[in-house]
């Protein structure tokens, strides 16, 4: 392949700073996703199926830090920031539509540094996400005695392994996979509720003894505090539902199905929220579901509910990890892609194999989240991957609302209703949300913040100088550049 380097960007507008080259036709040829595989369904599976695991297990530890009033508190702030930002990331999908997903946003909106920034931090949540969740497959696979399985880094290779295989098969092949899976997940959690409703009392929600915190109550042990605490595990619920618009290359007609597919997501998502939160802690009791390492099966089993019950939950369980750890897994190979493609991250991770998956941006950042995965971690983990994510739901409700000011011709085919307002709100909670990743675990989020810093130098050092004038986001933002210039 031959690169020829181009002339600078002229010093002013979103180029400030950085240096664009021109590419031959066969570097774009290298990197082809296959689109028009998905439309709403698929997309709408895509977002089920990436966060349904964090209904089985993590957001019961946020009983620990506010309990149940606190967590529920925290669940539906966090439910009110994800429904305003999954309104604003339907417009900017439908109106930017390319596998760069909030990095093309940002990029349009912020230029190249807040494009790299968002990019990034996007890529860190779900490089870390799928390691937290196979350390609890893990734990599932150990406690189920599903092969005779003792060591959990057994499971996190062959789980690794498998899924990227299936991935390298193809997106449409891999979509509905996760389609299917995603239906078996709810069919199980359905199932639960039915044994869990009727084993519900008030009485185990309030069961946490309340502390000498400030403002702390039968309904809030742990006081205000307990529910900025309690933060970074309502977001479990709803963690990386964000990732359907890094389909939109692979979408048929985006403009429709990305709208469609993230809000119908969103939609369920929630509903099984207030579900899982306040029917496991009144099956189960508050204080025992705190510490649990599988909330549903501990439920039922203290409810009394019988042994056929929650081995099937258990295995449901099992499968709904599989569904978030398998959809993240295409969340981050298109991040990782897009960046690559563009220049930002080293361009050998973009090129496609024969069968339009991207290959390395499948297996570079597998291969880090298995060498994670084996510290055991979870929890930390878990932490982890929402300081990225935080991070990225900022830039891009910033980016929402710098675009409605600065360009409010752009083609939008789908608008968010009630518009910079309904970001704004979004923006405000997930500033509160990123702070609260120190508030749970300073050292977590510190070493996470080192790693952002890193990818930043890279940026800034090098990858800055060599980005690729025909990549689409950066095509996307030279022409709004141009036209401003016009103007």
């Amino acid at each position: 392949m031959t690169v020829e380097p181009a002339p600078a960007r002229a010093p002013h507008g979103p180029g400030r700073g950085v240096e664009a080259e021109a590419v031959d036709a066969g570097y774009l040829e290298k990197r082809q996703l296959r689109g028009g595989t998905a439309g709403w369904v698929l997309l709408a599976g895509l977002g089920v199926a990436a966060v349904i695991s964090g209904d089985y297990a993590g957001w019961n530890f946020g009983l620990e830090q506010g309990g149940f009033g606190g967590l529920l508190i925290a669940v539906v702030l966090m439910a009110v920031m994800y429904s305003a930002m999954v309104f604003g990331l339907a417009e900017l999908g439908s109106a930017l539509p390319t596998a760069g997903g909030g990095y093309t946003f940002a990029r349009r909106a912020l230029g190249p540094w807040g494009g790299y920034a968002t990019g990034v931090a996007v890529l860190i949540e779900y490089a870390i996400a799928p390691a937290a969740i196979a350390t609890f497959i893990g734990a599932y696979v150990e406690s189920l005695g599903l092969f005779g399985i003792t060591d959990g880094w057994w499971v996190y290779l062959v789980a690794y392994g498998l899924f990227i295989g299936i991935h390298l098969l193809g997106v449409g092949e891999a979509l509905k996979v996760m389609l299917g899976i995603a239906a078996v997940v709810v069919a199980g959690l359905v199932l639960y509720l039915v044994g869990a409703i009727p084993a519900f009392d008030a009485a185990n929600l309030t069961d946490i003894a309340p502390t000498d915190a400030a403002g702390a109550s039968e309904f809030l042990p742990f006081g205000l505090m307990g529910i900025w605490a309690a933060f970074p595990f309502a977001i479990w619920f709803f963690l990386a539902v964000e990732c359907v618009p890094l389909a939109s290359e692979e979408a048929k007609d985006p403009a429709r199905s990305l709208p469609r597919g993230i809000v119908a997501a969103m939609g369920l998502l929630l509903v099984l929220a207030v579900l899982m939160l306040v029917f496991t802690a009144g099956a189960g009791g508050a204080q025992t579901m705190s510490v649990s390492g599988n909330p549903p099966v501990e439920a039922l089993e203290v409810a009394g509910a019988s042994s056929a019950l929650t081995t099937v939950i258990n295995y449901a369980g099992l499968v709904g990890l599989v569904a978030s750890f398998f959809s993240i897994i295409y969340a981050y190979s298109r991040q990782t892609f897009a960046l690559s493609r563009a220049g930002y991250l080293p361009r050998v991770l973009s090129v496609t194999n024969s069968r339009k998956a991207p290959t390395l941006a499948l297996l570079v950042p597998g291969a880090i989240g298995f060498v994670l995965s084996l510290t055991g971690q979870g929890a930390m983990l878990l932490n982890m991957a929402v300081f990225g994510a935080t991070v990225s739901y900022v830039l891009m409700m910033v980016s929402h609302i710098v675009l409605r000011r600065r360009e409010p011709d752009l083609p939008r085919p789908y608008r968010t209703p009630g518009g910079t307002a309904t970001t704004g709100v979004a923006l405000v909670l997930a500033a509160a949300a990123v702070l609260a990743t120190f508030l749970v675990d300073p050292v977590a989020a510190a070493w996470t913040l080192a790693a952002y810093a890193v990818f930043l130098g890279y940026f800034a050092l090098y990858s800055r100088h060599h980005l690729v004038a025909s990549a689409p986001e950066e095509e996307f933002a030279l022409l709004a550049a141009a036209e401003r210039d016009l103007e």
